[in-house]
């Protein structure tokens, strides 16, 4: 288990493509937040309900002269502080406040869409992509709530 713990710093939604808006609370479902979409059918569904992006990626992205810093810029639906995304692999499950559990299914594959962001998209974000995740349980999501890795119990 992870002795790193982060925080929510923003939920996103979206009506497809980017950016998502950030919004006060989310509810999270087994196929993505509700009043989120997704354009394209490579986005989305069971094991890419979620995306997760962190904040140390973002500010590392605006040192390489992205001109976006706006949660939800990157198309993701949770924005993620002080958590260790180097230390993060597919599997791993992450308990966000006292409800919602992701389990991190991949890194997310940067698309084409973000070149409208900056031209050098997606190879620029190779290494910071942020993950793609599973909706291993439902509730409600809002900024400002605790984010860890955590181990799942022995059956």
């Amino acid at each position: 288990m992870s002795d790193s713990v982060g925080t929510v710093v923003a939920v996103c939604l979206g009506p497809g493509g980017i950016p998502k808006t950030p919004v006060a609370e989310a509810v999270v479902k087994h196929d993505g937040l509700l009043g989120d979409a997704h354009r394209s059918p490579r986005h989305g569904g069971l094991n890419r309900a979620v995306c997760i992006f962190s904040v140390e990626d973002q500010v590392e992205l605006l040192g390489d002269g992205v001109p976006c810093a706006e949660p939800g810029s990157f198309g993701e639906n949770v924005l993620v502080e002080g958590l260790d995304f180097g230390a993060i692999r597919p599997g791993d499950l992450l308990s966000l406040g006292d409800q919602v559990r992701l389990e991190i299914h991949d890194v997310r594959a940067p698309c084409g869409t973000l070149k409208s962001l900056d031209k050098r998209f997606p190879d620029l974000l190779q290494g910071r992509n942020g993950f793609v995740c599973r909706v291993a349980c439902e509730g409600r999501l809002s900024p400002g709530m605790d984010v860890r890795v955590i181990e799942e119990p022995e059956g």
